[in-house]
């Protein structure tokens, strides 16, 4: 899989992970539980490592953490996790529940989820970041309401990540966000990369287009993910699934060429 240096620290990080939403927050009891090692395997196998998860997301930071304390080999997951409260005691205690959850004495990369109450979240950060509890910074968002904002802190805050929605069929970051992220060193993760849901359907009895073969792709989602991972402000894309076979599916998309300016265009074209 090919990676991508973050800009703060020139550490490589593979362009493919797997985000946690909805498909770990599954009990050990129920039978979607029984299929997500096989997910982390096929993410770790070719190369993946990052995961990402949040308080937000049930029970999905508990179930991360089992299974990576049992996987063989040793896991070389890069964890990523949020702050998603407000006050700075209800911030830190919310950050040691994932510690503890997540089972780990070092998280590689918090954010603060969708900017909920970052002024007082952040000194906290910089503090573990130098001690050693966490070794990257970020903040998160969703929504194309909240662009302004990000923008104001990612000129006013230097930070080291930044977690936005970015999908063929939602391009708003591409306008501002992305090169400003660029022009601030800032590694850029995006979540839905399959848009709201209606992308992948709308495209599934489209033929791929005839060059899809030369840049390795042989399905929608992996050219979805590559739309994204062409874009050369972009790190890493975390598509989430509890699906071995999706994850299968989607670490592809980190293999071979990226799109050329005119296939981008001929993908935007497709979806309008």
């Amino acid at each position: 899989m090919q990676t991508r240096a973050i800009p703060s620290s020139n550490e490589s990080l593979p362009i493919v992970g797997l985000g946690t939403y909805r498909g770990f927050d599954v009990e050990p009891s129920q039978p979607a539980y029984k299929d997500l090692p096989a997910v982390l395997d096929a993410l770790f196998e070719k190369g993946g490592k990052l995961i990402d998860s949040s308080p937000m997301y049930g029970r999905a930071e508990q179930t991360t953490g089992e299974l990576l304390s049992i996987h063989e080999p040793r896991s070389p997951a890069f964890l990523a996790t949020k702050v998603w409260t407000r006050g700075r005691e209800e911030g830190i205690a919310q950050m040691e529940q994932s510690f503890a959850l997540l089972q780990t004495d070092r998280i590689d990369l918090m954010q603060i989820h969708n900017l909920l109450d970052w002024r007082t979240h952040l000194p906290t950060l910089r503090h573990w970041k130098e001690a050693g509890r966490i070794r990257y910074i970020g903040i998160t968002h969703y929504t194309a309401s909240a662009y302004e904002e990000v923008e104001a802190v990612l000129k006013a805050e230097p930070v080291d990540f930044l977690q936005i929605n970015y999908a063929l069929d939602d391009r708003g970051v591409e306008k501002r966000l992305l090169p400003l992220c660029r022009e601030r060193g800032v590694a850029v993760i995006c979540n839905r990369p399959f848009g709201g849901g209606d992308l992948l359907a709308k495209l599934k009895d489209k033929p791929l287009p005839g060059w899809a073969a030369q840049v390795g792709v042989k399905s929608w989602p992996q050219l979805a993910l590559k739309y994204l991972l062409s874009h050369s402000a972009v790190t890493c894309v975390i598509p989430g699934t509890g699906n071995p076979r999706y994850m299968a599916e989607n670490v592809r998309a980190g293999f071979g060429p990226m799109l050329t300016d005119a296939q981008r265009q001929q993908l935007i074209a497709l979806v309008g």
